[in-house]
């Protein structure tokens, strides 16, 4: 199909890297276009781009363990983005109808990387999401 991207690295497959890709395309323009986001702008920028970093590092390892790993700190930074619009809402910079988008982009990317972490561990996650 001619408007499909082209898959070079074997994380570019997953659902989850391509919808941590398309939430920071959406956070993009509400950064740089709203002017009152003070620090909560580089916090978001930053926690929004460690979602598919760790997300790409962790696919890349071999053992469980070490995938694991990376797939947490991508589930944290997912988490702290959710936090970072509510603050931003709470400080009515933002609106909840503009997060809206947002936090069901962050809803599936969580529950995907929770997906990740249950095949890649023994570990009780019951209640965690």
């Amino acid at each position: 199909m001619p408007n499909e991207p082209e898959i070079f690295f074997a994380h570019e497959k997953l659902v989850v890297y391509q919808q941590s890709i398309a939430f920071v395309a959406w956070l993009t323009p509400i950064l740089e276009s709203t002017t009152r986001l003070g620090d909560s702008k580089d916090q978001l920028d930053r926690a929004s781009c460690s979602i598919g970093s760790n997300i790409a590092e962790g696919n890349g390892k071999f053992s469980p363990k070490d995938r694991c790993r990376f797939f947490d700190i991508a589930h944290g930074s997912a988490l702290e983005c959710a936090a970072e619009l509510d603050q931003l809402v709470a400080k009515k910079r933002l609106t909840a109808p503009q997060i809206r988008p947002g936090k069901k982009q962050l809803r599936e990317i969580v529950s995907m990387l929770m997906g990740l972490i249950k095949s890649n561990s023994d570990r009780d996650y019951r209640g965690k999401e």
